[in-house]
């Protein structure tokens, strides 16, 4: 998109434009080709009916991380992608003012703002630079549109020197021309700068699989999950850091967090690995990603079923943000042939299968199953200290 062209769509006779693309997708979902040519009918112009047409398909797209906002805020397709969530942006947001109360951040590549729209929502002062003129327009265009102040520009965010600001914030592009990049020196811009800017008061925000030896000593890694999806993980420098790890789990219930504090010393309860109990607890991604599993343990009063295994159980019943709980209903055959013949047996012919630190592709195994039946089940395939095991469990 051209700078020109988001001005055109800013205007009345834009937004009208949009709001109609908006009603053809409703109209004809799933038929782009439909919807087109109801909007060329509206508005001749090509380039103007294509923009109002993908700006419009992209609102529809943005509402699962804007919410409402999302239908008034512009995107790229590149740049929805790349974008926070809402909900986990605030929340970083809130950690910030929390400690600078009215404070400035700058969001070195800020892209299309939506960071920096819960910068402003916390009530600090926010500005923000990019390299792309595009999307500092529409950094600039979202933050009009939802009428919250905020400074962008276009810069080198490697260029800027932040020590006029409280806190900077970054998130490095890790996408190239190949798809994700997942060694930390070919991200832009690079791990040693991350490095650098972490020895000042900031924060950055890193792929979820960032290995905890790269995490700078004195630095707080936190992940953070929304609706049970691992979204991103954060580094938050020494002069932010509240501790060495953390979990964040974000529902629709609220936020809850885990600390390495939480976690319970080698040989303490939550530590040992133990027979499967009534219950089985299965932790979530950024507690396990923060390497707190044994902090769910401990809170459910239960212990691993194996040292390398992510799955907790206990003979209490407990329902925790930190895991998906689930009642074991019986231990099935762990070979495929008798588990066939159990599960035939009781009639399951709809299987959820959930697997962890076995070999096994569970769309191939449903397949070679083959069951027949009117009753749905949850099976799970895991590894009890050491051995191949099969739980028959219902979610609570």
């Amino acid at each position: 998109m051209e700078i020109e062209t988001l001005a055109w769509l800013r205007t009345a006779e834009g937004a009208r434009l949009v709001a109609d693309a908006a009603g053809a997708w409703a109209d004809h979902p799933g038929d782009p080709v439909r919807v087109a040519a109801v909007v060329r009918r509206l508005e001749p112009d090509a380039e103007k009916a294509a923009a109002a047409t993908t700006q419009a398909r992209l609102r529809a797209r943005a509402v699962t991380k804007f919410g409402d906002d999302a239908h008034r805020m512009y995107f790229t397709p590149d740049a929805l992608e790349q974008s926070t969530r809402a909900r986990v942006a605030a929340h970083r947001a809130a950690r910030v003012a929390a400690a600078f109360p009215g404070g400035s951040v700058i969001d070195l590549g800020c892209g299309i703002g939506g960071d920096l729209l819960a910068f402003a929502r916390a009530g600090l002062v926010a500005a923000g630079v990019d390299l792309d003129p595009v999307r500092v327009a529409m950094a600039r265009a979202n933050l009009d549109a939802l009428g919250l102040a905020g400074a962008v520009q276009v810069g080198d965010a490697t260029a800027i020197d932040p020590a006029a600001f409280d806190v900077a914030f970054a998130d490095p592009a890790r996408r190239g021309g190949r798809g994700r990049v997942f060694d930390v020196e070919g991200w832009t811009p690079p791990w040693p700068w991350v490095l650098d800017l972490l020895s000042r008061r900031a924060l950055v925000k890193v792929a979820p699989g960032i290995g905890h030896d790269l995490v700078p000593p004195g630095v707080e890694a936190e992940w953070v999950s929304d609706g049970g999806e691992v979204k991103e993980a954060v580094l938050w420098s020494p002069g932010l850091a509240t501790t060495d790890r953390r979990a964040t789990v974000i529902g629709e219930h609220g936020l809850a967090t885990l600390t390495d504090e939480d976690s319970p010393a080698d040989g303490e309860p939550g530590t040992e690995v133990r027979a499967v109990g009534a219950y089985l607890y299965e932790p979530d991604g950024a507690v396990i990603r923060a390497g707190l599993v044994t902090a769910v343990a401990a809170g459910v009063g239960g212990g691993l079923v194996d040292r390398h295994i992510a799955y907790v159980t206990s003979d209490a019943s407990f329902r925790t943000p930190f895991a998906r709980s689930y009642r074991v209903v019986e231990h099935l055959p762990y070979r495929e042939k008798q588990l066939r013949a159990a599960l035939q047996e009781r009639g399951i012919g709809r299987l959820t299968i959930k697997k962890r630190g076995v070999q096994v592709v569970p769309e191939e195994l449903r397949k070679r199953l083959a069951l027949r039946g009117d009753d749905e089940a949850t099976l799970v395939l895991t590894r009890v200290s050491g051995q191949g095991t099969a739980l028959l469990v219902e979610p609570f």
